[in-house]
């Protein structure tokens, strides 16, 4: 699986919205099916109101969403050590 970038914009009823989301997908075109599954079921879009700019293979690690995050797990940069209680 790969970590992939993709950004467009989509019909939001009279306005076009823009976005750019994070998904994990095996290649380019399983992440397009992601992207119009993803905006259908949240937002009730049909797939010719949403229109995807790009898509690109991004490094896990430069990416923020928890789906991306909960695959990879956390990127080195972030140290998620345990809290300290008063129990310590």
């Amino acid at each position: 699986m790969k970590a992939f970038r993709a950004s467009g914009s989509f019909r939001a009823g009279k306005r076009d919205q823009a976005f750019t989301v994070d998904i994990v997908a095996e290649n380019k075109d399983e992440a397009m099916e992601r992207v119009f599954s993803n905006f259908g079921s949240r937002h009730r879009t049909s797939r010719r109101f949403i229109l995807v700019d790009a898509i690109s293979e991004i490094d896990p690690s430069e990416s923020t969403a928890p789906v991306v995050v909960a695959h990879f797990g956390p990127s080195k940069g972030i140290s998620r050590s345990p809290s300290k209680t008063e129990e310590e």
